[in-house]
């Protein structure tokens, strides 16, 4: 009797391809620090034959449209080091990002348009690697109170029938400790200027991803966008701060949100651009009025519309 294959027994690796859809063949340098990985390996759909036949029953289908989706989350830390991206950033690049490199000083990252990378994942389950080439995805950052915060990775990419290879050993040094959401550890939440108490926090790029497999070129395409912002605070008063008015009115408010504190590891989100949504509720956490918000973080002059720098 075979050996069982152990869930445990998990293996990642992901690099950015120069051309699309051509494995850059990731190597153990290239390992990922995923957390809670979920696969789809081949999903797609069946086509019925729907032949003449003189009997009942059955129609036998062809598997079409086949692509395969990966899910995984990271923990949302710098690289500990100024100027140097994060072991995470060349998935960022896969979610429709650029990624901008100022020397010993700052990563930055913000959405474009058009010129959209793409990654190739190898992932391994025992001695079944299988090779996801031409990923694009989306994504959702979380920063709740006393958790660790994260991003959860959605990808989708070309269909290829796994293979038994032997497994690797990944270097997964570029994965740096995380810190707690804390009152120390995250300094800066504010949105329109007023820093608020905040217990949860997400950013969801929400980016429409499609396959478009053709004869001739088989391609996944980010085709739109439509980042939301999600977050629970301390009600204050409304001379403080008025969701109410900022929704009615349509009011452009900017929203930052600073995680770390020491050079190498602090992360920064920046949305100036949002409108806030019309409050639907009112929570009692622990006999506490709290708001849940929901914001738009929209464009101005164009793909603009939040950046995230590590500094």
């Amino acid at each position: 009797m075979s050996n069982q294959i152990k869930w445990r027994s998990k293996i990642l690796l992901a690099k950015i391809e120069s051309t699309y859809g051509v494995d850059p063949v990731p190597a153990t340098a290239n390992g990922i620090l995923g957390i809670d990985v979920e696969i789809q390996p081949m999903e797609g759909n069946d086509e019925s034959r729907n032949i003449i036949q003189a009997y009942l029953g059955g129609q036998e289908d062809l598997p079409t449209s086949l692509h395969a989706i990966l899910t995984y989350s990271t923990e949302l830390t710098g690289s500990g080091t100024a100027g140097t991206a994060p072991a995470w950033g060349p998935m960022l690049r896969a979610c429709g990002l650029a990624e901008v490199i100022v020397a010993a000083t700052s990563v930055t990252y913000n959405p474009i348009s058009d010129n959209m990378e793409s990654i190739s994942h190898y992932f391994w389950v025992g001695d079944t690697r299988h090779v996801i080439t031409g990923c694009r995805g989306t994504a959702e950052l979380t920063v709740n109170a006393q958790g660790i915060p994260a991003i959860r990775w959605t990808f989708t990419g070309l269909f290829q029938n796994p293979t038994e290879v032997s497994r690797v050993t990944p270097t997964l040094t570029g994965f740096k400790k995380p810190k707690v959401a804390t009152t120390t550890n995250t300094p800066t939440f504010n949105i329109n200027g007023v820093s608020l108490v905040m217990r949860n926090f997400s950013l969801n790029f929400n980016n429409e991803v499609e396959q478009r497999l053709l004869i001739g070129k088989e391609e996944i395409l980010i085709v739109d966008r439509a980042e939301e912002i999600t977050t629970q605070v301390e009600a204050v008063p409304l001379t403080t701060f008025d969701p109410f008015t900022l929704a009615g009115a349509s009011t452009s408010v900017a929203l930052n949100l600073v995680h770390g504190t020491v050079a190498g590891e602090i992360v920064t989100l920046a949305a100036p651009t949002c409108r806030v949504q019309r409050p639907s509720s009112y929570t009692n956490e622990q006999g506490v009025l709290e708001w849940p918000l929901n914001l738009k973080a929209l464009p101005n002059a164009g793909n603009d519309q939040f950046t995230l720098a590590l500094t």
